[in-house]
């Protein structure tokens, strides 16, 4: 072998070991207190994971994307970011968080320990709202990061993984189907479930959750509240006594989510305090999104917004999935709305959502 074949082998082998030390360095997280974004949850945290599954719940088509870069529709249910774009890019991760069954990540390991979502819309904590609309239940979410977690141990080894894990954040956003869908459009769980058993039924279901995402090795675990159901466009046109006429709140349905937010801060509250003792490591953290929904709504024109009781897209006022789709009518300014189809707020109203969180937000890294 040539004296030239011998430095260029071992030219290529320093950059190869470079290279490894990067990569390294980013599955650790070194330099970062947060090491990777794991999301678990429904439409309002989903960047298109139903796009690789059989369901009509989609949104991976115009006026979907209509305000995200390059006017692509990903699959997220809005014109633009979802707030855990936003705080994946707030914490120095990426610029905006992918669905994990997006085939491009298969085998992506720099991707899957940077962070990913798991999400699917029209999904629930209680099993049987996600077999509706027959979208990935929660159960199947956690074991879609078994397997991610598997193929990070795989690539790195199970100590390095374990590490990253441990300073990985995890975040949790689901609920708003159980009620809206499973509860109060389709008598199905109301038929044998008074409200407060139901709210109930899904805290234990929370707790199952939680508590299964611990047993993975999660320790940074954020979990969001539900937002005013009675403020939802779609809620307004099936319960007000006269939808065209009288657009406001119907307090009935956002007191049950006030209801359900109390109990569950009380219940994760009490999770907090046995994991002092036996694992005093892992934070259990709320975040709440009713409280600034209901200010944009309130207080809409401190927020500059125009619309409050109707979405962007279409009437507004039932449009949502393949109802709201590219021969839908579609406001010129989705800024101006809190909400961009019948359930799903705009890119701004979810933007000033992250905002309003970055106080809990700042304390999870920090923590």
């Amino acid at each position: 072998m040539g004296t030239c074949d011998k430095h260029s082998i071992l030219y290529l082998m320093r950059i190869f070991i470079l290279c490894l030390l990067c990569f390294m360095a980013k599955v650790e997280g070194l330099n970062k207190k947060v090491s990777g974004f794991y999301v678990f949850g429904d439409s309002t945290v989903d960047p298109g994971n139903n796009n690789y599954i059989n369901t009509a719940f989609r949104s991976n088509f115009p006026p979907y994307g209509r305000d995200f870069s390059n006017q692509v529709p990903t699959g997220r249910f809005t014109n633009g970011k979802l707030p855990t774009d936003y705080i994946a890019s707030y914490v120095g991760l990426k610029k905006v968080l992918p669905a994990y069954l997006d085939p491009s990540l298969s085998n992506n390991i720099e991707e899957l320990t940077t962070g990913v979502s798991f999400a699917s819309a029209g999904s629930g904590f209680d099993p049987l709202t996600s077999s509706i609309p027959n979208v990935i239940p929660i159960a199947r979410q956690v074991k879609y990061f078994r397997e991610c977690k598997q193929k990070m141990e795989d690539a790195v080894g199970k100590q390095r993984t374990e590490n990253h894990v441990k300073k990985a954040a995890f975040f949790i956003s689901a609920g708003t189907n159980d009620f809206v869908l499973n509860y109060f459009a389709l008598p199905i769980r109301s038929k044998n479930y008074t409200i407060l058993a139901y709210q109930q039924f899904l805290i234990q279901r929370v707790k199952e959750f939680i508590q299964d995402l611990l047993v993975e090795g999660a320790r940074k675990i954020a979990i969001a509240g539900v937002p005013p159901l009675g403020c939802l466009p779609l809620m307004i046109t099936l319960k007000s006594p006269n939808a065209f006429l009288q657009r406001d709140c119907i307090d009935k349905y956002s007191s049950v989510a006030r209801d359900f937010n109390l109990l569950l801060q009380h219940e994760l509250q009490s999770m907090q305090l046995q994991l002092n003792m036996s694992n005093p490591d892992a934070k259990i953290y709320y975040v709440d999104i009713y409280g600034p929904i209901a200010d944009m709504i309130q207080a809409h024109k401190k927020f500059r917004f125009e619309d409050v009781d109707s979405g962007c897209c279409g009437s507004g006022y039932m449009e949502a999935s393949f109802l709201c789709n590219k021969i839908s009518n579609v406001c010129t300014d989705p800024s101006k709305y809190v909400f961009w189809d019948s359930v799903h707020p705009t890119e701004k109203a979810y933007h000033n959502l992250f905002l309003a969180s970055l106080p809990i937000i700042n304390f999870i890294i920090n923590n």
